[in-house]
């Protein structure tokens, strides 16, 4: 693909990596530049969205981002033609945009040049037949950033004023905590109820009393001090021809017991009963693969199969689809484009996937026509699902060249492409009804067992099934009873989101893209509205605050359905045309407008209370929750006559304080066992009038006092009154000025001797930092900046 003229055509990706994969396919009359992401964006200070002037946005070069910008204009200079090969989606055109409105490049001699995947036979295909720019799609990505950046910089200093100084809002991100927010409530207000079920153990082997061996064996415990995990009951089962079942008529009514009386005179009427396989059915059941990955199923399967968070799987893909070091096969890119909602793929990946299973397989495991997987109805069909490139490059054959997250995260990618063009798995599904007369009446009980007949995809594509293997049977023949008993259960409260279920349900609601789910989970957590426990996401005290503040006073905002009709919104801007401008407008009038009335009207956090069921201790008069620093806690509603106050959990529950073997070193009182938002801490009892504190390390032990700062005479440069002293940090020591915080100047432990020959030189203290800079051998000032 060499040019013959002298000047080069410049080519402009994203990443240096995307750059080193592509550059080997181009010819030497091309040069290929990396942007290293966005270079221009709406500066981080400030609205710069002239909301008057039609919406009209100022954008400056990005904080780091002017070295590479010049690098970019001195290689524009000298290049004949201009190839903007980022990404395909929305972000990738809008990069593309700016870097054309940054370069000035002709449009005659600016081209755009998409791709899915970064291989050779994909950027030639690219380069012959190059495009012009999508403004529809620019402007549907600078809409989605001037409507986020309206919310963000609109709300957020709102809550600073009513809530906490460093809060933030989202138009995406703070319905996407509303969701966690109303499911933590859910479980909260929960309500279980007690329900009995009776199941029972049945063999086919009469000859035996397999009870005894039965329990024996289901209260064994491991060397983990763990009973026989559902695979090893099965295994027993199976080899003493038993299996489960579960009481489900009693006649012709369907049994639901909710009283321990209740189940105890059913299970002793079946005690002494006769069991008999009253009919039985089997038929063939076909279980179908499921389709290629898009975003959102990709980071579903990796966070339940692989444990990734969504964050980290789209930085594994994104390592994948930009080319990976294959030795002597050079750069490769392993995947195609990672973002997209599209189950398409392309006629050629098809082929080649039918291919490798006729040949690896066989016949058996191919299916008459390949497969054809519908998308949703937002899906851009133009794309294709996440795929190998080449499926030919297993993950065993290039296991050594990948890092463990890579080869997991490749590995699944592969084998679901394959999986999803192989044949359907066969099984034969058995029903059961088995019959017991009792003095009661007649009592069924029902099971259900299958049986691999055909493999089929799930030979590379493991599905789990709760399904067990069930002995030969025929209608009429009598069952024994291994085990029968009665067990109380109660109902239990919907389960809180894993990184899977929120993406899932984000992808549902419709909120947010499928790109953007892992920032969104990351934001929510960053920003302190929901942790994760166990894996699982709750709802922190903040965040239910901030959550309830924008519920009452931007309705629309905080309203999923709302939320889904803007993203929409903006995929009419791209796909039909739809003015940009006039969407923008729709939305900010009704916004304003509550923006403020809330201005006006929302109270302080601080300044509400809500009534608990607890009396103060100190008073006795009515305790109250109140909002603070570390969340929700309880306080006298007498206050501040009254100053008591303690921690609640979440629940609302009163945290009572227990007192510790320790006195306090300042004033003998005892001291309390305390915790705070940097964890378990000792607090003195006589708070407030006495403030000490003491540290605990994991353990619980208190941990020794700093040793005080140890004065060296010498002056600080910075602030002319303070001295510096030698503290302790977790690198160990260094110079600090005993004004801190007045005073923040650092200088390195290394320099105490210099230091110390220059004040006695009176050289020491310069007048500039700059000076200071000079005479300490550094090449630019490391004291911090003011604060703002």
């Amino acid at each position: 693909m060499a040019k013959s003229n002298s000047k080069k055509a410049l080519v402009i990706v994203e990443s240096p990596a995307k750059a080193k994969t592509i550059n080997k396919y181009l010819g030497p009359g091309y040069e290929v530049k990396a942007s290293m992401g966005h270079v221009r964006d709406l500066p981080s200070k400030g609205l710069n969205v002239d909301i008057k002037n039609d919406f009209e946005p100022t954008y400056d070069i990005m904080p780091g981002k002017k070295r590479t910008v010049s690098a970019l204009k001195a290689a524009a200079k000298n290049c004949d033609k201009l190839y903007l090969a980022t990404d395909l989606d929305r972000e990738g055109e809008a990069i593309a945009w700016h870097l054309a409105q940054i370069l000035k490049i002709p449009e005659e001699k600016t081209y755009r040049v998409i791709f899915n995947a970064i291989t050779h036979s994909a950027i030639t295909r690219a380069f012959a037949q190059p495009g012009k720019l999508d403004i529809d799609k620019v402007m549907a990505q600078q809409a989605r950033r001037i409507l986020d950046r309206i919310v963000g910089y609109q709300i957020s200093p709102l809550l600073w004023k009513k809530v906490a100084r460093g809060l933030s809002a989202g138009r995406v991100q703070s319905v996407a905590v509303k969701i966690i927010v109303e499911r933590e409530r859910e479980i909260r207000d929960f309500k279980p109820e007690e329900y009995w079920l009776i199941p029972a153990v049945f063999t086919t082997d009469l000859q035996a009393d397999y009870s005894d061996q039965w329990l024996d064996f289901i209260s064994t415990k491991n060397h983990k001090d763990k009973t026989p995990s559902l695979a090893e009951q099965s295994q027993w089962l199976e080899k003493h021809k038993a299996f489960k079942s579960e009481l489900y008529k009693l006649g012709d009514e369907k049994f639901h017991v909710t009283t321990k009386e209740d189940a105890e005179r059913i299970l002793n009427a079946l005690k002494g009963a006769e069991y008999v396989l009253h009919d039985l059915q089997t038929k063939e059941s076909i279980s179908q693969p499921s389709a290629p990955f898009i975003t959102s199923t990709l980071q579903q399967a990796a966070a339940n199969r692989l444990g990734f968070s969504a964050k980290s799987t789209m930085a594994v893909a994104q390592q994948l689809y930009e080319g990976i070091d294959l030795g002597s096969m050079g750069s490769l890119g392993l995947i195609t484009y990672m973002r997209t909602d599209s189950t398409h793929l392309s006629g050629e990946a098809n082929e080649d996937a039918r291919k490798y299973i006729s040949n690896k397989f066989g016949s058996n495991y191919l299916p008459e026509k390949a497969k054809v997987y519908t998308s949703g109805k937002n899906a851009q069909q133009a794309h294709e699902a996440i795929r190998p490139t080449d499926v030919d490059l297993t993950p065993d054959e290039i296991k050594q060249f990948l890092t463990n997250n890579q080869f997991k995260l490749y590995d699944l990618i592969w084998r679901r492409f394959v999986a999803c063009q192989m044949a359907s798995a066969k099984w034969n599904v058995t029903n059961l009804n088995i019959k017991a007369d009792t003095e009661i009446g007649p009592c069924w009980y029902r099971t259900t067992g299958r049986v691999l007949v055909f493999d089929g995809f799930t030979k590379i594509w493991s599905i789990s099934s709760n399904q067990q293997q069930l002995p030969s049977m025929e209608a009429g023949q009598k069952l024994a009873a291994v085990d029968i008993k009665a067990e109380q259960h109660f109902t239990k409260p919907p389960a809180r989101y894993t990184e899977a279920s929120l993406v899932k349900a984000l992808e549902k609601e419709g909120i947010g893209r499928p790109s953007t789910y892992a920032t969104i989970i990351s934001t929510i957590q960053d920003r302190g509205y929901v942790e994760q426990r166990e894996k699982k996401f709750s709802a922190t005290d903040l965040g239910e605050v901030v959550t309830d503040k924008l519920s009452e006073y931007f309705p629309k905002i905080m309203d999923i359905s709302f939320t889904r009709y803007m993203e929409e919104q903006l995929d009419r801007i791209e796909e039909q045309h739809l003015d940009w401008l006039g969407v923008l407008k729709d939305f900010y009038d009704p916004f304003k407008e509550n923006l403020d009335t809330a201005s006006e009207q929302m109270k302080h956090a601080k300044a509400e209370v809500t009534p608990s069921e607890y009396n103060c201790p100190k008073c006795g008069k009515q305790l109250v929750y109140r909002f603070g620093k570390n969340g929700k806690f309880l306080s006298c509603s007498a206050y501040p006559d009254c100053t008591f106050a303690c921690p609640c959990d979440k629940d609302g529950k009163m945290i009572e304080e227990e007192v510790s073997e320790h006195k306090c070193p300042v004033c003998g009182k005892p001291m309390l066992k305390k915790n705070g938002r940097f964890g378990p801490f000792l607090g003195c009892s006589d708070y407030p009038n006495c403030k000490t504190t003491l540290k605990l390390d994991k353990q619980g032990n208190v941990l020794p006092p700093k040793p005080p700062a140890e004065p060296t005479g010498i002056k600080c440069h910075k602030c002319k009154k303070g001295e510096l002293v030698i503290r302790q940090g977790k690198k160990g020591p260094f110079l600090g000025c005993g004004r801190f915080p007045k005073c923040r100047t650092i200088i390195s432990y290394k320099q105490l001797d210099n230091l110390k020959q220059l004040q006695s030189e009176g050289k020491w203290p310069p007048e500039t930092p700059e000076q200071a800079d000079k005479l300490l051998g550094r090449k630019k000032s490391k004291e911090p900046a003011k604060s703002k």
